[in-house]
């Protein structure tokens, strides 16, 4: 099998494939390295001079992106499938693909996911935000708050990040309820809904953690009206897109004290720009697009899920992570 890994030099290191990573791999796969003809590149000339004898590809989607026109059949007639290592496609041209299988590492995120929401959900319940404030501004302001125990979480986006955020929800005695798509139970969640009926759940959302991918109908999924829908007094955590969310209408909320708080980890654009008033709306948290990626684990587990597929490519049984770009995840 003749496998190319093309890394960005770009790109934080976290999200490279290195070849000690490679081989630590294959052992925990099971599998011989003498089984794969294994190379690695960064520059356009490396994959170029590969690119003809290429079956797998593995790489980042910005990678793959600009790597597109040398991937059609003319160019890479052996090529069987793709592999990314992230789970995001909105920026990736569907029209424009490769007619192979495209596969994703949906699931390596989920367990820093996870740790991150239930970061979030006490930092937001403890009104850190406005006690970082506080701090800042040398005011000795007493702030007595309330548990999670009995509140209520929505989770819109059920997937592996948001199925690992209900998780934590529920291990605080929260109230949880999950959104997604295909309604099927989750046994973290008190009860699972469409997600049409996300404007009849956010009234009674105390903390609303947002983990959907972006899609056409998601983008913008939380607007002004369905900020205005929550109780005042509520916070809302984002670790999917920062486009899900209409950040203006969010930052108003804030200020104006509709809402209590946020943590948000994705924006619109991004990077967020210095003049961008997210810097200073009132009770937000920011971090910088770094919520679920683990700086030690990310890769291994990452090729962990492409040799789970590659068994099943080579058995002929369904592939495990294929994205379906007419869906966006």
């Amino acid at each position: 099998m003749r496998i190319h890994i093309q890394n960005n030099p770009k790109q934080p290191e976290v999200f490279n494939v290195s070849p000690e990573q490679w081989g630590e791999a294959l052992i925990r796969a099971g599998r011989s390295p003498t089984g794969y003809q294994v190379s690695f590149g960064e520059t356009d000339g490396e994959f170029t001079a590969v690119g003809p004898d290429v079956e797998i590809l593995i790489s980042g989607p910005g990678t793959i992106k600009h790597l597109l026109p040398e991937l059609q059949p003319d160019r890479a007639p052996k090529l069987k499938f793709i592999f990314a290592v992230a789970a995001g496609v909105d920026h990736m041209p569907a029209d424009r693909m490769p007619p192979v299988p495209y596969l994703n590492n949906r699931g390596t995120h989920a367990e820093k996911a996870g740790e991150f929401v239930a970061m979030a959900l006490l930092m937001l319940a403890a009104e850190m935000p406005a006690m970082i404030a506080d701090q800042q501004n040398k005011v000795w302001g007493q702030r007595f708050t309330q548990g999670l125990r009995g509140r209520r979480a929505t989770i819109l986006g059920l997937g592996a990040m948001g199925g690992a955020a209900a998780e934590q929800a529920k291990h605080f005695g929260m109230t949880v309820t999950g959104l997604r798509t295909r309604p099927e139970p989750h046994p973290a969640c008190d009860r699972v809904l469409p997600t049409d009926q996300l404007d009849a759940v956010l009234p009674e959302t105390d903390f609303l953690i947002i983990s959907a991918p972006l899609t056409p109908a998601t983008r913008k999924i939380l607007n002004k009206e369905r900020i205005a829908l929550l109780p005042k007094g509520s916070f809302v955590i984002n670790i999917g897109r920062g486009p899900l969310i209409d950040q203006e209408a969010l930052c108003d909320a804030l200020d104006d004290g509709t809402l209590a708080g946020a943590v948000l980890d994705v924006f619109d654009p991004e990077p967020v720009k210095a003049d961008d008033r997210v810097w200073t709306t009132r009770n937000m948290i920011m971090t910088p697009h770094v919520s679920v990626d683990d700086a030690v684990s990310y890769i291994p587990r990452s090729l962990d899920i492409f040799f789970a597929n590659l068994a099943a490519f080579e058995t002929g049984a369904p592939l495990l992570t294929p994205v379906d770009f007419s869906k966006g995840y």
